[in-house]
């Protein structure tokens, strides 16, 4: 059997749920539970976590891959400076900024080159993960709850890389612009929530 990524995305979406409440009423006393729930919690999150895997997606070729990994990567070093008590300045306004150019990336389906996209992920991801490692709860392994939000991040990427290897399948990636409007409003409404 060939396991595919709209596969990974799938078993990802039916296991999350399911170790987020393993043990519910506990999730204080669990860092790695805290940090897999904590990206799931937050609208903007999920909105730019999909856009990236939609994103990479409409890009192709090596980006599928790199664009999400540099994003991961680099929101771990964000979430470690955080922990350390580096101030990394305007956090939710890059967070915000992030769902808005996001969806505005699939809305333009303009092609850019592979270092451009991973520089763009990498940016938005410093501002995720010092919002990660800002509000990691006190009493949390930083180790385990980094583990947590990281592959909760890396579920969404690859919704969104499913979603978007399902639309080409149907051929249908102009929904990717229309997904991409809906994504950049959403994040404009957050600007004024």
């Amino acid at each position: 059997m060939r396991i595919t990524v709209e596969k990974m995305g799938l078993l990802a979406l039916t296991l999350i749920p399911g170790m987020a409440l393993a043990h519910p009423g506990h999730e204080h006393t669990s860092s790695f539970l805290s940090g897999l729930i904590h990206p799931l919690t937050g609208l903007d999150h999920l909105l730019a976590m999909f856009a990236i895997g939609l994103w990479a997606t409409s890009l192709g070729g090596r980006s599928l891959t790199l664009v999400p990994t540099m994003f991961v990567a680099v929101m771990l070093l964000g979430a470690g400076a955080a922990m350390l008590g580096m101030n990394v300045p305007f956090i939710e306004s890059g967070i915000l900024l992030s769902v808005i150019l996001m969806g505005a990336l699939l809305l333009s389906a303009k092609r850019l080159p592979l270092t451009a996209s991973i520089a763009i992920a990498g940016t938005f991801a410093i501002f995720h993960g010092a919002a990660h490692g800002m509000e990691m709860p006190l009493n949390a392994n930083g180790f385990e709850y980094g583990l947590g939000f990281a592959l909760a991040t890396i579920a969404l990427h690859l919704v969104g890389i499913g979603t978007g290897r399902m639309l080409q399948s149907l051929n249908l990636t102009r929904l990717n612009q229309v997904g991409g409007a809906a994504i950049s409003l959403a994040g404009v409404s957050l600007v004024f929530a």
